[in-house]
């Protein structure tokens, strides 16, 4: 734990950006709230704005966690735990060590899990290309950067699942990938985006036009920044759940089948 200083504000910014990482810098917009605190959690959230300025306070809840601590959610990435009169902070996991060592849970990550959840009905697909698998019913809003080397790894797990509807948005990180907008533009101005995509990563041909056409990948990035997605390749299931990186092929039919059974409870 970290004792705070109310005379260093400054100062406990910094050492929480180099706790956060970009979690409190690097976003391009400025978090929304995901709720609007009232009684105790809401002076739990003043005291933090004040101690805190530039970090981006989006959540802030009491929970049963070692005697009451209350959970805030720090911009899009970060779960920090304090006490009601934010004397403290906590950075780091909370595990759930109650039942056996193979039913150990990371509290902290499932509830990251939940509260980063999007809306899935605000993603406009029109920014996407969508391939069709099988029956299609499963859904996969997948952000990918065309010279991402963990992008090529999630494309050949894909190629291995069935029945799965995948939007594809183009996402070049040009300050990694120097050439990966053009490439991107090229992808987007082909006649059939998806049939380029899949015959890049089969031969490394690009179509051929000028690449030249209007295309969402500025609104991508934008997305992207909203959504809390830094890299590639960002996943987001049918039922919300952002899940980062080139994840196996097993944990990818275990996310999709998941998110199908949660849409259809809330059905």
């Amino acid at each position: 734990m970290q004792k705070v200083k109310q005379f260093f504000p400054c100062v406990l910014s910094m050492i929480l950006v180099a706790f956060l990482g970009v979690a409190v810098s690097v976003s391009a917009q400025s978090p929304e709230l995901i709720d609007d605190p009232t009684g105790e959690a809401a002076k739990v959230k003043a005291l933090l704005e004040q101690k805190m300025p530039n970090a981006p306070i989006r959540h802030v809840t009491k929970t049963s966690y070692l005697g009451g601590l209350y959970e805030v959610l720090v911009g899009n990435e970060q779960i920090i735990y304090t006490d009601a009169k934010v004397s403290y902070v906590l950075v780091g996991a909370i595990i759930d060590m109650s039942g056996t060592p193979a039913a150990m849970t990371n509290l902290t990550e499932n509830r990251l899990r939940e509260l980063k959840r999007v809306d899935i009905s605000k993603i406009p697909v029109d920014y996407a290309f969508k391939r069709v698998k099988g029956d299609g019913k499963r859904v996969l809003h997948l952000f990918s950067d065309i010279d991402c080397p963990f992008c090529e790894r999630i494309e050949e797990t894909l190629r291995k699942i069935d029945n799965v509807t995948i939007y594809t948005y183009l996402l070049p990180l040009e300050g990694l990938h120097p050439d990966a907008a053009r490439k991107s533009g090229l992808i987007w101005c082909a006649a059939d985006k998806a049939k380029a995509w899949n015959e890049y990563y089969a031969t490394k041909k690009l179509p051929d036009n000028k690449g030249d056409c209007e295309t969402p990948i500025a609104k991508i990035q934008g997305l992207a920044d909203s959504f809390g997605i830094h890299g590639t390749p960002g996943l987001i299931f049918a039922d919300g759940t952002i899940v980062p990186g080139a994840i196996p092929g097993a944990k990818l039919e275990a996310e999709l089948a998941r998110a199908a059974e949660a849409q259809k409870e809330k059905k």
